[in-house]
């Protein structure tokens, strides 16, 4: 057998030593700092041209099948996609997610065994030097690693669930939003025009009464008619302006950006065997239930991990020996906990009664999602029955103001009782508009429970208040 000489022999170790510790730091991960913006990094108008969506990201059918295209506005589809894509809060809800899966990552890795190095250097001659090597390794943290990991992915399995969950919310909040902002942009004209007439009538009323053919109760009445008019106006604009801001928060724009919304969405009457059949799968099809179960199963497994955990902890291992006499052993050794007096049984009670927690928690919300669909078809019925009575009112207010206007423009009818008969018209088709508006967002709300199980309940028929805003 060719021996290697002393020095050639060091090297090799030293080569050896060293090509293992570059191994090891070339699969560490190295810090990189990255520091705060110290800007607002909102999407700008101009940024908002260059936004690209891929549908086949969106989290619901209707999304998945739309084309973005914001050169020539935006249409209720395309505001729900954008929102899904540039929501601030859907990112943090998607960094949350990159978190647990980190964490599942991490559950899944083995534990890594543990070295010992001791040395001893013996005071006398003749004496050799002592040296202890051991390699050591855990073996409950093997033996519960299933568990751990299947509970770190049920974990990611319910913050991905949750995830799409807040999604669904924030296409339902969106869609809600473009039909308020196209609500108010359409009765908002209307409320002009009562409050001009209000302002006409009052003005002419406060010149009758300083020429003393009028009262001063008459004149009263009129200035808090005109007042009610313009406050509502001015509640109107305030409301617009809240609802520019509330949109373009969710979208995450900058203030300055002013969407143009396009589109009429068709108004189609729910479908009850469409709800029906979507109420008795929404255990199977609620993203928030879903989460919910994942998450009842992510506790099962930590209730099981815990159980596990009230064996004897166990670690086992080998040592090679020498001592001050150049003797050489070799051997192993067993660390083992006595289960006497914890035996993880706190442990194993907080898991029990939080498993029981996530059950009740889940039940409840099963409970709360048929309740919430059964009171928002109630509505839907109340609401439809009320504006069919508002609508089948309409034409008798709109001939008597049409009356009214051929009789005032002959001189044959006082500028009181015109004003009247226009602002009666002009009330009830802001009613109308308002009970659309309500109805429509009550529908995507009523989607958002149910998973687009019904079609966007956003009417064409407001048609009908930009023809008479003119």
């Amino acid at each position: 057998m060719l021996a290697l000489p002393i020095t050639s022999s060091l090297y090799l170790r030293r080569l050896v030593c060293t090509s293992t510790c570059l191994t090891m730091l070339a699969g560490c991960t190295w810090y990189h700092r990255e520091p705060l913006a110290p800007r607002d990094t909102s999407t700008t108008l101009t940024s908002l041209s260059r936004v690209q969506i891929d549908p086949a990201t969106m989290p619901l059918p209707e999304l998945a099948a739309h084309r973005f295209d914001p050169s020539d506005g935006l249409d209720v589809e395309e505001v729900a996609m954008l929102a899904v894509a540039n929501n601030p809060d859907l990112k943090l809800a998607r960094d949350d997610l990159g978190i647990a899966r980190a964490q599942a990552f991490s559950a899944g890795l083995l534990p890594d065994p543990q070295l010992a190095v001791s040395s001893d250097y013996p005071g006398m001659e003749g004496a050799t030097r002592a040296f202890n090597y051991g390699l050591t390794m855990d073996v409950l943290a093997i033996l519960t690693r299933g568990p751990n990991k299947q509970s770190a992915d049920a974990t990611v399995a319910k913050t991905d669930l949750g995830l799409l969950w807040q999604e669904w919310q924030v296409v339902a909040q969106a869609k809600q939003l473009f039909i308020k902002a196209l609500f108010q942009e359409d009765t908002l004209p209307l409320l002009a025009k009562q409050r001009d007439l209000s302002r006409r009538r009052y003005e002419r009323m406060a010149d009758a009464q300083r020429d003393g053919n009028l009262t001063e109760d008459t004149l009263t009445a009129a200035l808090t008619s005109y007042s009610d008019a313009r406050k509502l106006y001015t509640d109107a604009e305030r409301a617009t302006e809240q609802t520019h801001h509330d949109l373009n928060l969710l979208l995450g724009l900058s203030p300055e950006v002013q969407l143009k919304l396009v589109g009429e969405p068709e108004d189609a009457p729910l479908d009850e065997n469409a709800v029906h059949d979507a109420v008795v799968a929404l255990p199977r099809r609620r993203p928030d239930l879903l989460a919910l179960q994942a998450g009842y199963e992510a506790q099962e497994q930590k209730y099981r991990a815990a159980i596990m955990s009230q064996f004897p902890s166990l670690t086992v291992g080998f040592d090679r020996q020498r001592d001050t006499s150049n003797v050489y052993t070799s051997g192993f050794q067993i660390s083992l906990s006595l289960p006497i007096f914890n035996r993880n049984r706190g442990n194993i009670a907080i898991e029990q009664s939080t498993r029981q927690r996530l059950r009740d928690e889940y039940q409840n919300r099963l409970n709360q999602a048929f309740a919430d669909v059964a009171h928002l078809r109630a509505d839907d019925t109340i609401l439809s029955r009320q504006l069919e009575q508002t609508e089948a009112a309409l034409p008798g207010t709109e001939y008597a103001a049409s009356n009214a206007s051929k009789a005032f423009a002959e001189h044959n009818l006082t500028l009181g009782a015109y004003t009247d008969a226009m602002l009666a018209a002009l009330n009830k088709r802001v009613d109308i508009a308002t009970l659309r508006e309500a109805r429509a967002e009550q529908r995507v709300g009523l989607q958002a429970l149910l998973g687009s199980a019904i079609p966007d309940a956003f009417s064409s028929d407001l048609t009908l208040t930009e023809a008479h805003a003119k």
